[in-house]
């Protein structure tokens, strides 16, 4: 694959978490290749995502946030916006838009939980890499079997 750029946009909600992504995400595709991005939060990510995507300059957008029960429902809406905003960022633009957007059934502001999911941010943005690159390389038999 050519040299391709990937945006990778972050929530600041709990960035010492949510940032470990793109540290996971950079240990297979270079940082020289990525263009990093904060936003406030998880309800801010689709319409940046859509606004990078139709950029042009991207061959993916990938979306990092961290959304927990503060004790009301609300994260639940959040998330669902969140996820299918990203969802429809990716299918309105042909960009592909990967999520590494989570939302814990079990959180507690504790150095333990902290110390879990800063590491499973980390698996998750390898996994986005994988994720967005596997995407690209089918995209691109898919081309080449159409030409």
């Amino acid at each position: 694959m050519t040299h391709t750029r990937f945006a990778f946009v972050k929530a600041q909600w709990h960035a010492d978490i949510v940032d470990r992504a793109l540290e996971g995400f950079t240990e297979i595709v270079p940082l020289s290749q990525v263009d990093v991005i904060d936003v406030p939060g998880a309800f801010e990510l689709p319409l940046m995502a859509q606004d990078l995507a139709r950029s042009g300059r991207y061959a993916a957008v990938v979306c990092a946030a961290f959304v927990v029960d503060g004790g009301i429902y609300r994260h639940e809406f959040v998330a669902q916006s969140v996820v299918d905003g990203l969802m429809r960022a990716g299918l309105e633009t042909g960009v592909p838009v990967v999520s590494v957007s989570l939302t814990p059934h079990q959180y507690q502001e504790t150095e333990h939980h902290n110390a879990i999911y800063r590491a499973h941010f980390v698996r998750k943005g390898r996994e986005a890499a994988d994720a967005a690159l596997g995407l690209l390389k089918a995209r691109e038999a898919l081309r080449a079997d159409v030409a």
